[in-house]
């Protein structure tokens, strides 16, 4: 039986970090940490034809595991990527992202999504267009 569609995997995680929102009025200004969960989603069009998976969920596992190690029990702020950018949910989601559009890159499935919860109900979501992102600070502050 043939069909053409696409898979998606999606794999979660989790790191624990310290931040505060730089130009932000609230508490959130001021030092403050999360437990934050993280979901990814790859997807893809053809399955390993040996083993029938897309792609083992134990190295997308390992590919986030390794991006997560750099966030864990940091401060977010006094990372190189975050001393101008709010290390805010949504930047937060773009820099995992693009760390492991990076890792993914040469594999047989396509980034499509990473979202970044700082507790339940409150989840930012980053997807890149035409796999264009860019960490450039925006003039709003």
């Amino acid at each position: 039986m043939t069909t053409n569609g696409e898979w998606t995997l999606t794999v979660a995680g989790e790191f624990s970090a310290s931040h505060q929102l730089r130009h932000y009025e609230g508490k959130c200004e001021a030092l403050h940490g999360h437990n934050f969960g993280v979901e990814v989603a790859v997807s893809g069009t053809r399955l390993n034809p040996k083993t029938g998976i897309l792609l083992d969920f134990k190295t997308l596992k390992a590919m986030l595991g390794e991006v997560l190690s750099l966030l864990d029990h940091r401060h977010l702020n006094e990372l190189p990527e975050f001393t101008e950018i709010n290390p805010s949910s949504e930047t937060l989601a773009r820099f995992i992202y693009e760390a492991l559009a990076s890792k993914v890159q040469g594999l047989a499935v396509r980034l499509e999504y990473v979202s970044v919860s700082e507790k339940a109900g409150s989840t930012a979501t980053f997807r890149s267009r035409n796999g264009v992102s860019s960490m450039v600070p925006d003039d709003c502050a």
